[in-house]
């Protein structure tokens, strides 16, 4: 008898778990809401690289006179960028889709809950169906934080799905929350040709990364014209046809055509009613897991979002392969667990950043010796062609051994090239191997070689 097992959410979490299990001989059943492929995927992550890409565009248009071309002013077109947006998410969605059916994936469109540790009841516009299951994969995803101060509209009082894109592209955006959300909603409306507000309720962006990173992302939002409300937190959002003002608990006050929250997520958990299968959430209500990503209840996993580990699509993808993997039996032959701490991250903003393992600021709280190297994309042949010599590459090793411990990149193409760093990060390689490595000339990725010597 093949393994019963249910999936409750279709985002990359589920999506890899399903067709992974397929393959193995699992009866798979999956359940989904909302959109095949995950919400937090395709309501939020896809569109807004998409408009970011379209913001890109244009920014690259007024660079062309550095080029040898005559300089193109370029304007939104909100309905085509709309159609675009829409356009990328349906294909995705049929592209998932069509992979799931492929499998023999059952996909029941429709909403879970929990009647006990073996058993799911989904309730579909057909009615209602109890599903025995011998594992069960939680992947409900997130949704977007709503503050207690406020009451988002969809039309001046924005939480981030609304602006995939916004109805109109705003004349005056105060971003609420420096995170990675915020800092590339700052990004992506200033290239649209918004004025932009950020309220930073610290006193740097992107708080958890690297000072320096952070800094450098900082000077190009001045440059652009970016006003940033440093150690200000957002307490009161009041709005009349035409206009927000957003009140800070320091006094200070922004009026603004739109406000935009990008504060963090919440768990889809509330609704599962997993007390009936003996599930443990945590305060935060993210359903806690081992390294397996089993829950309390050793058959219930959980993944992506929901279980609370970094909030990234790369991140849930490989823990829906490692679960499909565990309740297969696989994980009996020669098993790696999943290092979160080894996970590249990027943020789409411009110059773009990323980073892997261990940060330098880290590494010195932490009172560990280091070695740390940088090199500026400004040395290297390719960043000139590219009229774009913005940002370094910041390697952070072992003195004594040379290995690979983590590294940062800001400048173009960052999300691209720090795959070469978290390689060398995963797999233990040392700065060696990366100075010895024949890389293309004249290629940005030179920069590596350059900062591991």
């Amino acid at each position: 008898m093949s393994v019963r097992f249910v999936i409750i959410g279709a985002g990359p979490a589920g999506n890899t778990a399903a067709t992974h299990a397929a393959r193995q001989g699992a009866h798979v059943t999956m359940i989904e809401r909302d959109i095949v492929g995950g919400a937090a995927h395709l309501w939020d992550c896809i569109p807004s690289k998409t408009m970011i890409a379209t913001g890109g565009a244009m920014s690259f248009a007024q660079r062309l006179g550095g080029m040898g071309l005559e300089t193109v002013t370029a304007e939104v077109d909100p309905a085509g960028l709309k159609d675009r947006v829409d356009g990328i998410v349906d294909q995705l969605n049929r592209s998932i889709s069509g992979l799931l059916e492929s499998q023999r994936v059952r996909l029941l469109q429709g909403s879970a809950r929990f009647l006990g540790p073996h058993e799911v009841e989904v309730t579909t516009v057909d009615g209602t169906e109890v599903l025995p299951a011998d594992a069960v994969l939680i992947s409900t995803g997130s949704r977007p934080r709503i503050p207690a101060f406020c009451q988002p509209d969809g039309d001046r009082v924005l939480t981030t799905r609304d602006c995939y894109p916004p109805k109109v592209i705003p004349r005056h955006a105060v971003i609420i929350g420096s995170g990675v959300t915020g800092v590339e909603f700052v990004h992506m409306f200033a290239s649209l040709g918004s004025k932009v507000t950020l309220i930073v309720s610290r006193q740097q962006v992107l708080p958890s990364k690297d000072p320096e990173v952070a800094a450098a992302l900082e000077v190009n939002f001045l440059e652009r014209g970016v006003s940033l409300l440093k150690g200000a937190r957002a307490i009161a959002i009041d709005r009349t046809e035409d206009e927000v003002t957003v009140t800070c608990d320091d006094g200070r006050v922004v009026k603004a055509t739109h406000a935009v929250l990008a504060i963090g997520s919440v768990p889809n958990s509330a609704e599962l009613d997993v007390q009936a299968a003996g599930i443990e959430l945590d305060a935060g209500g993210y359903v806690t897991i081992n390294h397996h990503c089993q829950s309390n209840v050793p058959h219930v996993y959980a993944a992506g979002d929901v279980s609370g580990k970094l909030p990234l699509s790369s991140v849930a993808a490989m823990q829906g392969r490692k679960v499909a993997e565990h309740v297969m039996g696989l994980h009996t032959v020669e098993h790696r667990h999943l290092d979160y701490d080894k996970a590249a991250s990027a943020i789409f903003t411009e110059p773009e950043i990323a980073d892997v393992g261990l940060a330098e600021a880290e590494a010195f709280a932490l009172g560990r010796k280091i070695r740390v190297t940088k090199v500026p994309f400004s040395v290297t042949p390719k960043a000139l062609i590219n009229n774009d010599a913005r940002g370094f590459v910041k390697i952070v090793s072992d003195p004594m051994t040379g290995v690979v411990l983590g590294g940062s990149i800001v400048g173009r193409h960052a999300a691209e090239l720090i795959s070469v760093l978290a390689l060398a990060v995963t797999a233990g390689l040392r700065v060696s191997d990366i100075v010895e490595s024949l890389l293309v000339h004249p290629t940005l990725s030179e920069a590596l070689a350059e900062a591991a010597e």
